[in-house]
């Protein structure tokens, strides 16, 4: 079952802030910040930030792969797989 958002007011942000980037930081879940009513922004901590940015750009890789392989382009499998064990390494 997916998990229900967080969702906070800016008004409950601005009167807490310490306290709201410490329960993200702990919770490692997004929070929602809505103005009037509207999301308005989403805050991460910068764990989950640098994780997203990580993963995103192994799917940038991926697609970019495929994109080169429907033109014929590729590289030695050794060689991408040599890559791919660094990007893994360096996330650990």
């Amino acid at each position: 079952m997916p998990r229900v958002p967080k969702i906070i007011p800016i008004s409950d942000l601005r009167q807490d802030v310490g306290g709201v980037i410490k329960r993200v930081s702990v919770s490692r879940e997004p929070l929602i910040i809505t103005q009037r009513g509207r999301a308005a922004a989403v805050m991460v901590s910068m764990k989950e930030y640098e994780q997203t940015q990580h993963e995103l750009e192994i799917l940038r890789l991926l697609a970019r792969g495929e994109r080169d392989i429907e033109a014929g382009v590729g590289f030695d499998l050794e060689a991408v797989l040599a890559d791919a064990d660094a990007l893994l390494a360096e996330q650990q």
